[in-house]
């Protein structure tokens, strides 16, 4: 599959206005969605939806020794066991909302469903939408607004619902 036959599958979707295409040939899956304009996007074209969280790794935290009604205080090597952590799936900078003055999508100690908005990546002029890979509750922001991010570099703790 070479770059002329993208463009004419891109061109096919447009004029007949489908939303979302996939072929697969020869062993490659070739997976087209459109997603629809942001506000604050202005009039750039429909952006591919962008997210990323990697599976949570570790053993689960013990459990409290019985006898005892609280559970043990974590170390910060254990801080994250339990979480899922939301990581940047590209370079840019980041932003906590949709624009300047808005609220932002996502507070710690907020409720968040899979799927759901947590920031925006801008990343060469287009704005890129990370959303959250499960049901959950945010319990660490990594980043401040406006800051500039890395590849694979932490955004958000999410605990798991």
């Amino acid at each position: 599959m070479d770059l002329d036959e993208i463009n004419r599958i891109l061109d096919l979707m447009r004029e007949h206005e489908l939303a979302e295409f996939e072929l697969e040939r020869e062993g490659v899956t070739l997976r087209l969605k459109k997603h629809t304009v942001a506000p604050w996007a202005g009039a750039m074209p429909p952006m591919p939806q962008m997210s990323f969280a990697p599976p949570m790794t570790g053993a689960p935290p013990a459990a409290p020794a019985a006898g005892h009604g609280e559970a043990p205080a974590l170390t910060p090597a254990d801080e994250d066991v339990d979480l899922a952590i939301v990581k940047s799936p590209i370079v840019g900078t980041f932003y906590r909302s949709a624009e300047p003055g808005a609220p932002s999508f996502v507070e710690t100690g907020q409720p968040v469903k899979k799927g759901q908005v947590l920031c925006i990546i801008e990343a060469m002029k287009l704005m890129n939408e990370i959303n959250a890979e499960c049901d959950g509750e945010v319990v660490k922001v990594y980043v401040e607004n406006g800051q500039a991010v890395q590849y694979g570099e932490r955004l958000f703790a999410i605990r798991p619902a």
